[in-house]
């Protein structure tokens, strides 16, 4: 899966560029000739960007929801083959986790929490994960922009849960498409695929995340921005502090990692909750 909105250790208010300065069929052409048969996009709550695809036979719409939780916190879940009139009823829903679910769970939509073990929507709740455990049924597991070490507390979550794993590129330029991805061994065509995703047929490739990476997609965006605003030049002196931003946003990701995978991890047995039910995909699913 790939992302056309901006790097999200950069916050919203923050954000005087465009969601993508990349073409959507630029990005489906570059998919293709790396050998991707399926292709969706994951814009943050919006499908627009998907426009000029969705006619192609080997594309299906999906969209990260940034949803909020009971707890008040707010979290990243992946929405996968979905209608418009879903994209409306989702963002109409997304403030409220609940009804949200209820949603989502109706109409049989494959739907992930995506990256678990990251700060990037804020702060989290022990409530927050116990929501994960008992009501969603797929879990990014390799994210193509987290710590290595996320990916691998995502995964290793997801297979205790019995969770269905899933990858994305999460890429937000040219240069990182195609890198992450969920193969399903025999799939030809979006319907099939996606069939293949909720057998737990899916298979974990590609690359984990880096400073680096981070910082030089970064660069990438920053220097779209200038050619598509000059009057941002002015600015153009504060470029050399991407790097310093880059690297405490990935300290403050491997601290939150840590902190939440030893809380997770501990063995503590957590007291069973109400809204408690059988995990797997299928028995969410409304009669």
């Amino acid at each position: 899966m790939f992302t056309r909105s901006p790097p999200e250790c950069l916050p919203r208010r923050f954000w005087i560029c465009r969601e993508s300065y990349n073409d959507p069929r630029e990005v489906y052409n570059r998919l293709k000739r790396l050998g991707m048969s399926i292709v969706t996009l994951t814009d943050h709550d919006s499908i627009e960007g998907a426009e000029d695809l969705r006619w192609y036979p080997d594309f299906f719409l999906s969209e990260e929801v940034t949803a909020r939780m009971p707890s008040g916190t707010e979290m990243h879940l992946g929405v996968y083959g979905l209608t418009e009139r879903d994209h409306v009823e989702i963002q109409r829903r997304r403030t409220d986790f609940i009804a949200l679910l209820m949603y989502l769970t109706e109409r049989k939509l494959f739907f992930s929490a995506n990256h678990v073990f990251s700060g990037l929507t804020g702060r989290r709740e022990a409530e927050d994960y116990q929501w994960f455990e008992s009501y969603v049924p797929v879990f990014e597991t390799r994210n193509g922009q987290m710590w290595p070490e996320a990916n691998a507390s995502a995964a290793r979550l997801a297979a205790r849960l019995g969770k269905i794993a899933i990858a994305g590129s999460d890429s937000h330029t040219i240069a990182g498409l195609g890198q992450t991805y969920t193969e399903v061994p025999g799939a030809r065509t979006a319907e099939e695929f996606l069939a293949g995703l909720r057998a737990g047929q899916g298979r974990i490739q590609g690359e984990h995340g880096s400073c680096l990476k981070l910082t030089l997609d970064v660069f990438s965006i920053v220097k779209s921005l200038f050619r598509d605003k000059p009057w941002t030049l002015l600015a153009s002196p504060l470029a050399v502090l991407v790097p310093a931003f880059t690297l405490n946003h990935w300290i403050h990701e491997i601290r939150f990692c840590q902190k939440w995978t030893a809380l997770l991890e501990s063995g503590e047995k957590r007291r069973r909750m109400l809204w408690d039910m059988d995990s797997s995909f299928e028995a969410n699913w409304a009669s």
